[in-house]
């Protein structure tokens, strides 16, 4: 991609309303252009951005065996009045009538929908266990909707759910969830935590919520320090579940199981939620199947949920310096840019050009700064938006064969001789 040719609107300052640095950094880079209060557009950068986490979030739910579909937007009052929780929701939950006069609601989660799914086509044992998935927007009528996407009133979400014919099975369903949201924030060069939660209005005996590691979170977290450096190719969830960890209303410094020397204190930023819950849902929506001996039981259920444009923020505010966006790679909108400082010079367009052909060859993710404006607007921007790496090209450090080469998590900058840039690019891409 040409920057040139690409519509990424940069601007110096926030505005005043924009609270946290995930939200300033969004629209100075682009990102999201506010629509009405907490409801945003997604632009260019931040819709790729988006993409990739979503498209994690699925890998790795595949890799556990979920299965997707994909529910509506718009849902009928009906299955949630026989649930009980249409009323109990409150006014978070945004009520719209039809023109026939049919009560209907923008579906803030999915529980009852996917329960009418599944007991209208399984009725047997033999069928289970089951976990169904989709990926969809959502709308929450937050009394208060506050710092950029984190906190928004329509937000992207993934929701699944576990069906299975007793608690044991359920638990098996339940850990496989646990282990695949470890791996999928681990993916995406974050540190996740996992505390034991309330349960809330979904319901149910047991809960987790998964907490990411960000100087600029939004709540104090004690852990066992043994939770900062997971391998995802060895999670244990009955292990990790038996750790200590608690948010700062939940720590009692007195009784902590574990020592000083142990304990780990940091900022978090919630951004996943499974819960188990029995029969709550299958009982009252009559979701029952056939058992061995052939009598009708209620289904053991789980939810489980990620908030995927919620992370876009908290990546953010777990990756940034004082310049702007400092991406991970597995979630950057490109992987390089190449930087052309003196687009009018024959020689730095010429090698400009044929690095960014090679790459664009490659299938390498990169963009190609040929705008023409200052130096300082060009390199400012490139900070802001957090590629990873950066080809920096001028005239003078041409002519000596050499071009820059700046990585943006570390902001060290290197010389590289111009005939070996490709191989070493490739060489870091590769690890």
């Amino acid at each position: 991609m040409k920057y040139s040719n690409f519509f990424l609107p940069t601007v110096k300052d926030a505005p005043s309303d924009a609270e946290i640095i995930s939200h300033q950094l969004m629209i100075r880079a682009g990102m999201i252009k506010q629509s009405s209060a907490g409801i945003y557009s997604w632009l260019p950068l931040g819709l790729i951005v988006l993409k990739k986490i979503e498209q994690i979030v699925r890998e790795e739910q595949n890799n556990a065996g979920a299965i997707e579909l994909l529910m509506p937007t718009i849902q009928s009052s009906d299955l949630w009045i026989k649930s009980g929780r249409y009323d109990d929701y409150g006014k978070e939950m945004l009520r719209i009538t039809d023109r026939s006069g049919r009560e209907m609601l923008y579906g803030p989660t999915n529980e009852e929908l996917i329960t009418d799914i599944f007991k209208s086509h399984i009725n047997s044992y033999k069928d289970l266990p089951k976990n169904l998935y989709h990926i969809q927007w959502k709308f929450r009528d937050e009394v208060r909707p506050r710092f950029g996407v984190m906190r928004g009133r329509e937000f992207l979400m993934k929701d699944n759910y576990s069906f299975d014919i007793d608690e044991n099975s359920a638990k098996n369903s339940y850990d496989n969830m646990f282990k695949a949201y470890i791996k999928t924030f681990i993916r995406m060069g974050l540190t996740p935590i996992s505390l034991r939660a309330e349960t809330g209005p979904i319901g149910g005996s047991l809960s987790h919520e998964f907490q990411i590691l960000a100087k600029t979170g939004e709540s104090t977290l004690y852990y066992d320090k043994k939770l900062e450096t997971l391998n995802m190719n060895t999670i244990d969830p009955n292990e990790l579940q038996s750790f200590y960890a608690a948010v700062d209303d939940q720590h009692d410094e007195k009784n902590c199981p574990i020592s000083k020397d142990n304990l780990k204190i940091s900022k978090g930023i919630e951004v996943g939620h499974i819960f188990y819950f029995g029969t709550k849902y299958s009982e009252k929506l009559n979701a029952l199947v056939q058992d061995k001996k052939g009598k009708n039981i209620p289904v053991h259920m789980g939810s489980y949920g990620i908030g995927i444009s919620r992370l876009v923020g908290a990546l953010i505010e777990a990756y940034h310096d004082e310049k702007g966006i400092k991406w991970p790679l597995e979630v950057a909108p490109f992987k390089l840019s190449i930087i052309n400082l003196m687009p009018e010079d024959q020689d730095c367009d010429t090698k400009s050009m044929e690095y960014y052909e090679y790459f664009m060859k490659n299938n390498i993710e990169v963009i190609l700064d040929d705008r023409n404006c200052s130096i300082g607007k060009k390199l400012s921007d490139n900070e802001l938006i957090g590629i990873p790496f950066q080809i920096i090209i001028g005239k003078r450090d041409l002519k000596d064969g050499l071009v820059e080469f700046k990585n943006r998590q570390t902001n060290i900058v290197e010389k590289i001789p111009i005939d070996n840039l490709i191989n070493f690019i490739n060489t870091i891409l590769t690890k």
